[in-house]
């Protein structure tokens, strides 16, 4: 389970204040995936880097007994000047898992080559996206956070990760981001909108739908 109890968070400017959530309470439940609605900056993407932990409340706790993913696909977080593999291993040290496995099976997922021994900084876009959804795939999460990305790369490629996700979906939960209603369907049980600082909760995700379309008509 994964519970905001009174979570607060905006951003300042210089003449206002954007709040994306306003003391929220909320829990997002095991045995349940969620899609996440709200128009653009709405504040759905810092909504998630905080589950994820890459980002901070202002106040109140977000408190989680399962493990958690990053952001699907994040290459961002990957350091510029390490190579891709000396990524994998310190990624895969940090989660207590074996470097070994979780090298061989990204270093086979995402089919870099000999750019899995050059520094990211040298990567393309879709070379370091490659090598972040291969380890995302790489690691067994109970909840993995998808935020618009579910494929990247050529058309053979994306059915690898459809593929790879759609294994991975069988015993995880996952919270969403998508514009793409119809992948919000395929995927969620449940849904939440959120408006004005403001997490709308719905027992089904159709009904989180129908409201998110109410709300920009």
């Amino acid at each position: 389970m994964i519970r905001f109890k009174n979570v607060s968070k905006y951003f300042k400017t210089q003449n206002s204040k954007k709040v994306i959530l306003d003391r929220v309470t909320c829990e997002f439940m095991s045995g349940y995936s969620y899609g996440l609605l709200g128009v653009n900056g709405a504040g759905k993407s810092t909504t998630m880097r905080m589950i994820a932990g890459t980002m901070l409340a202002n106040s109140g706790k977000i408190i989680k007994d399962v493990r958690v993913s990053w952001p699907l696909g994040l290459a961002s977080g990957f350091n510029p000047y390490m190579t891709g593999r000396a990524n994998l291993h310190f990624v895969a040290r940090a989660y207590g898992e074996d470097v070994r496995r979780v090298s061989r099976f990204v270093e086979e997922f995402a089919e870099l080559g000999d750019y899995i021994n050059a520094p990211v900084r040298t990567y393309s876009s879709g070379m370091a996206a490659r090598l972040a959804f291969g380890l995302s795939m790489a690691i067994e999460f109970d909840c993995y956070l998808v935020d618009e990305v579910l494929a990247v790369g050529d058309a053979r490629f994306q059915e690898r990760c459809r593929a790879a996700f759609d294994s991975r979906r069988k015993y995880s939960d996952i919270i969403m981001i998508s514009h793409s209603m119809s992948m919000i369907k395929k995927h969620c049980d449940k849904g939440m909108v959120l408006v004005d600082g403001r997490l709308m909760i719905f027992d089904k995700v159709e009904q989180a739908i129908e409201a998110y379309y109410r709300l920009n008509r």
